[in-house]
């Protein structure tokens, strides 16, 4: 591959580096960070509200900026490009009104921190630039510097590209179903090839609470099989279930123990399903099911 950089693709798009700061992403949240490359792919609206906002060092930058580039820290050294916002201008918000916005409560559940100390912060109006648009999730560029430093100006450092992916980096292959095993996050932000598998498995799955290692089996089939068990399960944390309703799914492991055929009869999914309830005990009081 030739030598260049992204200042040499900023320029390409008639873009002057030295307005341009860029930002690398990393959520200091274990559980956000766990989650964030699915809601860049996915969740454009949240991805774009995070970044709307930030600490003061970052804020002072981003004010002074023409643009942002965006990238995804997805390993030591190196960033994922996400996509190119021009800036267009910002308001004061307070901390309630920071905590009203639909986006960043939502942020919160998947766990974001958010603006805690401060009494105010800049709410930046990013607009998303068509330009670069199609390298999203795919170019990747070495990061200059500190790790920890996860903003630059971009004419004052060079960002090699080392590799232009055929597909996005950003939402990896899902796992064969027999090492698939999902928290209650990660379930509410599936993202959308997973779910078609999801959707075309008939099967059971297991649920185990992780504060009491007991566990719960239950049966999957119809129209989205799998997919709208789960969805059910992501929604409400308890899927109608008497004794999963009086626990925390913040502490749930999602698993598949068995598939069976697309077109297999109910009854004959529900016949396996109590055999696996058999074998693993999971009938009160040993576990979870009430039934």
């Amino acid at each position: 591959m030739p030598a260049f950089d992204l200042n040499a693709l900023l320029q390409a798009e008639g873009i002057d580096p030295q307005g341009v700061v860029v930002l690398r992403h990393r959520p200091y949240e274990p559980e956000l960070r766990k989650l964030f490359p699915w809601l860049i792919a996915e969740r454009r609206d949240l991805f774009n509200a995070y970044q709307s906002t930030h600490g003061k060092p970052v804020e002072a930058s981003v004010a002074r900026a023409a643009y942002v580039a965006s990238f995804f820290g997805h390993a030591a050294g190196k960033a994922v490009f996400v996509g190119l916002y021009r800036v267009n201008g910002s308001v004061r918000i307070s901390r309630d009104d920071y905590w009203a916005m639909p986006e960043h409560r939502q942020l919160a559940e998947f766990g974001m921190k958010g603006m805690a100390e401060r009494d105010a912060c800049l709410l930046f109006d990013l607009e998303p630039l068509a330009a670069m648009s199609e390298w999203s999730g795919r170019l990747v560029c070495g990061w200059p510097g500190l790790e920890r430093a996860w903003r630059r100006w971009a004419a004052n450092n060079v960002f090699p590209v080392h590799a232009i992916a055929a597909e996005s980096l950003l939402v990896a292959p899902m796992p064969r179903w027999q090492e698939l095993v999902l928290d209650w996050k990660q379930l509410r932000a599936l993202p959308m090839s997973w779910q078609a598998a999801l959707q075309q498995w008939c099967g059971i799955s297991y649920i185990r609470d992780k504060a009491s290692g007991k566990g719960y089996v239950g049966s999957a089939y119809g129209q989205d099989n799998l997919l709208g068990r789960w969805l059910n399960y992501a929604a409400s944390g308890h899927g109608g279930n008497k004794l999963l309703r009086e626990l925390n799914p913040d502490r749930f492991e999602f698993s598949i123990l068995q598939l069976l055929n697309h077109d297999a009869e109910a009854t004959d999914v529900v016949a396996a399903e109590n055999t696996w309830k058999l074998r693993l005990h999971t009938r009160a009081l040993d576990g979870l099911n009430d039934n």
